[in-house]
């Protein structure tokens, strides 16, 4: 019953639309309506500002986090702990966090369509291993500011969460395993951005803001 809870609690957490919140009450708008249409920070920041899509971006990002640190330890103690003996077990914690990400990217609250998954991912990690998601987070710098696509940034650091967790963690496989599956989901959030990379129509950042309203379905979730 506990680990049923956690779970659900973990979903319905991850669910929570934060950017879609923000700019109603503040805007008085449906972040649906305007710009790309998507529900997280890029769409947000396009929309509202930087300080609320900054705002909406680490709302996402926490609620990955709060899950792995809050909600899993209702599943009970274990031997094999994150952080000490009195954590929850490494497979309570992951699944929690994968359960808030699949929330954010399938919400109840809004007919199952969501973000794409990347803050909410980021914030799980940080929770479980941290240096995980900061080697993982160089990447994402390294391509953005060399190739200057947020979507093949984003990708990339997709792929690069389960390497590195492997690298760090090879006797963790749960976790290695959560990050794989992260990954995977990432890849498929991110399709329609890879059938625009490959025929060159995704916009760069920095491309202006009219071409991006028309095209730009891409953001950090």
């Amino acid at each position: 019953m506990n680990t049923t809870l956690a779970l659900l609690a973990s979903y319905l957490l991850g669910a929570v639309p934060f950017g879609l919140v923000l700019a109603r009450v503040v805007k008085g708008i449906d972040l649906r309506t305007v710009g790309s249409g998507n529900i997280g920070a890029t769409n947000a920041m396009r929309a509202l500002g930087k300080p609320l899509g900054s705002a909406a971006f680490l709302l996402d990002f926490a609620k990955g986090a709060v899950p792995v640190v809050l909600f899993a330890p209702w599943m009970g103690p274990s031997p094999v702990a994150l952080f000490g003996p009195d954590a929850p077990p490494l497979l309570s914690a992951v699944l929690c966090g994968a359960a808030a990400v699949l929330g954010h990217c399938f919400p109840v609250y809004l007919g199952f369509r969501g973000g794409k998954g990347v803050a909410t991912a980021c914030g799980a990690i940080v929770a479980l291993d941290w240096p995980v998601f900061v080697i993982a987070g160089l990447v994402w710098l390294a391509f953005a500011f060399t190739l200057r696509y947020v979507s093949l940034a984003s990708l990339a650091m997709g792929v690069a969460f389960p390497i590195v967790a492997y690298a760090r963690r090879p006797d963790a496989p749960a976790f290695v395993a959560g990050c794989a599956a992260l990954s995977a989901l990432i890849i498929v959030r991110h399709r329609g951005n890879v059938a625009r990379l490959l025929d060159g129509t995704e916009p760069r950042i920095g491309a202006k803001r009219a071409a991006l309203a028309d095209t730009e379905t891409t953001n950090v979730h």
